[in-house]
């Protein structure tokens, strides 16, 4: 039996007018900023009058370690997110939009997948409702005032030596990883190496989505610190005074993205960080006002449960006050089986025994996600290769680690194929077991944080740091920044810090290569391994089969 593409599903979709979606959740037509009939932002004003409301439910979906085999933790959020509704509860889903890099690169798009996906499929994964290009602009902008205040005199006494702001852009391009600036003269400015990060990465990014408003927003943009003096003393942006001028260039993409799945249930898709190398979730005040406005929220944290959700509960969920009450972990019968080492042209072959070599980076999963004190559930995507006796060694192993797994064929069947997931979930959600803590508190040090993370989450013996790195750690608490989370750079292929290494590693180490002070988005970013901030495209990027159609019409995009 052939199936359809994702592209091909969202092309015959039957979607409603904006202003219907936004009617379930109760948002009036004038308070919906429309880009075009099928997707809207939604305005400050009626997000601040929601705010005396009672929360809902908040489900967190979150996968195993990713495999070529795939996961499908976005189409698993939009699949349960239509099937609570299809039992009769009010449920929006909340993801993060895409990047242009992955898009073109190799990983493809982020709206689900099969029966179960958000559209406009295509706007979502190009240019949306120009999210992205704002923050990039917001993020340039500011680059470009540091260079030009050091061109005018240098008032404010930056060591040009100890500019920590690099630039960035929303694409994969390794040619852009290390620059020098302002060569060619005088006229030009002052020589000196630089380089950019990709949008997603971006301090601005994160910050965007982990404000409350847009005076939240001011404040944070200015608190990012973008250099240094001689003497070592921090230069902000708002010294640089850009903060203004960047808050008026992300005005409107602050507001969430209102748009809707395939079965024209309410979606919000809104901020973009991505969970290896930065906080990996959706934005704060997407997740805030779904909550005012469903009963059930269904959100999903990036990359596999030792990166997102890891940081949805240690950083979002504290800088938001908010806490999930029950945890889906996505895993696949192919996963299991790649990571008990079958190849992935053999992964069509029934083989319970490399299921359960495999499980043990499933069952270390639900170990960790059951020491933030949150109930699990692990969400078995259907692929149509599955067998029973697969499954049911799924099924089996899952038990025997004290939570419960359940099929799901969300991909295929739509609601109708995640009823019982979606049924168990809200009674679970709905018997308030959560015990929900954060893995360390404020006040623990720094390096003693990343180390409660790296030993609890990644099961690493130690963490390999030299004494630079401990003492600029030392240098900000001293300065006052202790009390920040720290948001770990690191491979999302493996717990550990090597992508080769599948499967549930013990005995490893973590070492840091660098550690960044984001002083406005409020944490401290730990780049480990060989992890890059600024990706590069693939030998055969997905770029070179995306073209438009005789139709007129987007081809290649997945």
């Amino acid at each position: 039996m052939g199936y359809k593409t994702d592209i091909e599903i969202a092309r015959e979709a039957d979607k409603k007018p904006i202003q219907e979606i936004g009617a379930i959740l109760g948002i009036p037509s004038a308070d919906l900023l429309p880009f075009g009939h099928d997707k809207a932002k939604i305005s400050a004003e009626f997000i601040a009058a929601q705010t005396s409301k009672e929360d809902g439910k908040l489900v967190l979906v979150t996968a195993i370690n990713p495999t070529p085999a795939g996961e499908g933790k976005t189409t698993t959020t939009v699949g349960l997110g239509d099937g609570l509704n299809a039992i009769g509860k009010k449920a929006a889903v909340c993801i993060r939009e895409a990047s242009l890099g992955p898009c073109f690169g190799m990983k493809g798009g982020a709206a689900g997948g099969g029966y179960a996906q958000i559209v406009p499929m295509e706007e979502m994964n190009l240019h949306f409702t120009g999210d992205f290009h704002a923050i990039t602009s917001a993020h340039n902008l500011l680059s470009a005032m540091i260079d030009n205040h050091i061109y005018w005199g240098n008032e404010l006494e930056i060591d040009p030596r100890r500019v920590v702001w690099r630039r960035a852009l929303d694409m994969n391009d390794r040619a852009l990883r290390d620059t020098v600036t302002s060569l060619g003269g005088v006229t030009n400015g002052f020589p000196r190496q630089t380089g950019f990060d990709i949008t997603v990465a971006s301090e601005v990014m994160a910050i965007l989505c982990l404000s409350n408003d847009l005076a939240d927003l001011e404040k944070r943009l200015g608190d990012i610190i973008v250099a240094y003096r001689r003497d070592r003393t921090p230069v902000y942006c708002r010294d640089i005074k850009a903060d203004g001028a960047m808050t008026v260039l992300l005005q409107q993409a602050m507001q969430p993205n209102l748009v809707q799945t395939l079965e024209n249930n309410p979606a919000f898709v809104h901020g973009g960080p991505f969970a290896n190398i930065a906080h990996g979730c959706n934005s704060v005040v997407a997740t805030k006002t779904a909550l005012k406005l469903a009963d059930f929220v269904v959100t999903e944290a990036g990359f596999g449960a030792d990166l997102g959700a890891e940081k949805f509960m240690n950083i979002k969920c504290r800088k938001a006050g908010i806490a999930p009450d029950v945890v889906v972990l996505v895993a696949t019968v192919r996963a299991m089986k790649m990571n008990g080492g079958v190849a992935r042209k053999d992964l069509g072959a029934e083989n319970v025994q490399a299921v359960l070599d495999g499980a043990p980076n499933l069952g270390r999963h639900i170990e960790n996600l059951k020491s933030f004190g949150v109930p699990v559930v692990v969400a078995i995507n259907h692929f149509v290769t599955d067998t029973d006796a697969e499954i049911a060694a799924i099924a089996e192993y899952v038990n025997s680690h004290g939570s419960e797994a359940i099929l799901s064929k969300h991909w295929e069947h739509g609601s109708a194929g995640a009823i019982e997931l979606a049924t168990r979930v809200a009674e679970i959600a709905e018997s308030g077991v959560s015990q929900f803590a954060p893995l360390y508190d404020d006040a623990m040090p720094l390096f003693e944080k990343i180390e409660t993370v790296a030993k609890r989450i990644y099961r690493a013996d130690e963490v390999l740091a030299d004494k630079k790195i401990r003492a600029q750690l030392r240098t900000w608490e001293e300065a006052g920044f202790g009390h920040l989370p720290v948001c770990m750079a690191k491979t999302q292929y493996s717990f550990s810090t090597d992508p080769e290494l599948r499967g549930a590693p013990t005995g490893h180490s973590v070492p840091v290569r660098e550690v960044r002070l984001s002083a406005g988005a409020g944490f401290i970013v730990v780049i480990c391994g060989e992890i890059m901030t600024m990706p590069g495209l693939p030998r055969k990027p997905s770029a070179e089969s995306i073209m438009l159609n005789d139709a007129g019409q987007i081809e290649g995009l997945f």
